[in-house]
């Protein structure tokens, strides 16, 4: 008996996925190399932009010949797609052939759901209110040397263009012993980074009992023995402080490297987000950062198209972008969320000029990019292997500052730390020959 997994969205999302494929298996299903011959599907699904939400519905939708052909299998439909108000409703009614429904909080439940379509031939739709932190969720993790593991869970920011707050609830964090413990083990099953994962690690601990923030969670996981790369994601700037910067700066198991998304560079568009900072607060985060941590490397989120957004207020974007020196930017343009502040504001932005902005937006950011790349040649960075491509002959894997390398070897280097000396750069990326490994 086979499943399989459609995933859209974030590295939350990854993650999530994990763990349904954990639940499966232990329903004793084995993953599927394709949803025609699987028995059990599942789509974890986004709401975050209109895209994925789209690409979902036409995934969702091109099973209905498969579910006539084969009515023994179970289709289920979870992730925050679901949890918006009437998406239930929405799906039961334009693909009936679904079987099961479960939000974003009913993840744990999800097994139990299976075996109640299963035994009733009935459908299942089950979609939590709230929030909630639920541990022992068995996981089956794709991604080694690499893992992800929650913080938190939820948002409490409301920015007015995002939809997460709503479907995700209010900011839960876990137990640090568990976030710890989880951590512990995954170094001791040979795990080689890891990435700590929140909609806002920053604001971890806030709601715990103990007296506990994300600064001393980090300086705690640095305490535990091996050698292992630690990174998060994602910050809030608002939030992002002196404290949290010591501890990156001290602590030499913590990637050199901050996620800390900009958004936008229009004082007048920050506030209409509900971000809470200022372009200048934010650069004064970014010169404190790089007081501490000089060799830092700082990718963004950057937004365009937003509400009323002008083209000076895009030139102020342009301006931060260029003053922060990004060395990547996950750049995209402003998606209307049906229940967001946003998508009932005036002065919505055509899609010709969105389109203009992004392009002039990304060769800006690639530019930046290259420019950064180019400095790497010659040098000898150490880099984590992460994959091996078969038809290239090719490992590949990043440095500290999230920097793709490519390199040949006749040994097996995956899950290794291996010195790299940089031949070449060719656009974002870097190739060089093994100098050193593990």
């Amino acid at each position: 008996m086979k499943y399989y997994i459609y995933t859209y969205g974030c590295q939350m999302n990854e993650h999530e996925s994990e763990k349904i494929a954990g639940i499966f298996e232990k329903l004793g299903y084995e993953k599927g190399d394709a949803a025609e011959k699987a028995d059990v599907i599942a789509f974890n699904t986004c709401c975050v932009r209109e895209n994925a939400e789209r690409h979902a519905y036409g995934n969702i939708g091109a099973l209905k010949q498969l579910k006539k052909a084969r009515p023994e299998i179970v289709i289920a439909v979870g992730g925050c797609m679901t949890q918006q108000p009437g998406a239930a409703e929405k799906l039961r009614r334009t693909f009936p052939f679904v079987d099961v429904v479960f939000g974003t909080h009913n993840l744990p439940e999800l097994g139990n759901m299976i075996m109640r379509r299963l035994e009733t031939n009935k459908k299942v739709v089950e979609i939590a209110e709230g929030s909630a932190v639920s541990e022992g969720v068995p996981a089956v993790r794709n991604t080694y040397p690499n893992a992800w593991v929650n913080v938190m869970y939820g948002c409490n920011n409301f920015c007015t263009y995002c939809i997460v707050p709503y479907v995700r609830g209010r900011e839960k964090s876990r137990a640090s012993k568990d976030v710890i413990g989880e951590v512990r083990s995954l170094i001791g099953e040979g795990y080689k980074e890891i990435t700590l994962l929140g909609q806002n690690v920053n604001s971890y601990g806030k709601d715990l009992e103990e007296n506990t923030d994300f600064a001393d969670l980090i300086d705690e996981i640095c305490r535990i023995d091996g050698k292992f790369r630690l990174r998060f994601m994602s910050n809030h700037p608002k939030d992002f402080n002196e404290k949290m910067i010591k501890v990156i700066a001290k602590n030499n198991k913590v990637c050199n490297s901050v996620h800390l998304p900009l958004q936008a560079g229009s004082d007048r568009i920050l506030k209409l987000m509900n971000r809470r900072y200022t372009a200048a607060e934010y650069l004064e985060k970014v010169r404190l950062l790089r007081k501490y941590v000089p060799d830092c490397a700082l990718t963004s989120d950057v937004m365009v198209g937003f509400p009323t957004e002008t083209e000076e207020d895009f030139q102020d974007t342009m301006r931060v972008v260029r003053e922060a020196g990004y060395i990547g930017a996950f750049t995209f343009v402003y998606s209307r969320r049906t229940g967001t502040v946003a998508d009932k504001m005036d002065g919505q932005v055509s899609d010709e000029l969105k389109k203009d902005r992004i392009m002039r937006l990304v060769d800006l950011q690639n530019s930046l990019s290259r420019e950064q790349s180019a400095g790497y040649e010659g040098k000898a960075v150490e880099v984590l292997c992460e994959d091996y491509d078969e038809k290239k002959n090719t490992y590949l894997g990043r440095d500290q500052y999230g920097k793709m390398c490519y390199f040949k070897c006749e040994k097996n280097l995956l899950g290794k730390f291996v010195t790299v000396k940089i031949a070449d750069c060719s656009g974002i990326s870097l190739y060089g020959n093994v100098i050193n490994a593990e």
